[in-house]
């Protein structure tokens, strides 16, 4: 069964930087064809795909959201990353990593709440 975990801290500073794990079991981030997102939801509202990490080592992000955010990988430990610049208010929301695209997703970590803080 794919499993994936997100960690990282849950109160970060406004202008601060965001650094996120993402922990994959199960399942390779480099199986052919296979695509890893991050994607966020904010409260009370939908869920925004961040970016994504192509299986070829490839990535993509949200046109919005491109010039402050970074994703890595470690094909090594199985894991994949987000960095975040320049943290708004806005940008509090549960964030997740899922096996899939900016479409879709089939498995889904289970979220690590991040509070940006004044």
């Amino acid at each position: 069964q794919v499993q994936l975990q997100e960690s990282g801290p849950g109160l970060v500073k406004s202008s601060q930087t965001l650094s996120l794990t993402c922990t994959v079991s199960g399942d390779s981030i480099t199986t052919t064809n296979s695509y890893w997102s991050w994607i966020r939801q904010p409260p009370g509202k939908a869920p925004e795909w961040i970016g994504a990490s192509h299986y070829a080592g490839n990535y993509y992000y949200n046109p919005s959201l491109q010039s402050r955010t970074s994703i890595s990988r470690d094909n090594a430990k199985n894991t994949m990353y987000l960095q975040m610049n320049s943290l708004k208010s806005e940008d509090t929301a549960m964030y997740y990593c899922t096996r899939g695209d900016r479409s879709s997703w089939t498995y889904r970590g289970q979220g690590t709440q991040v509070t940006v803080s004044l």
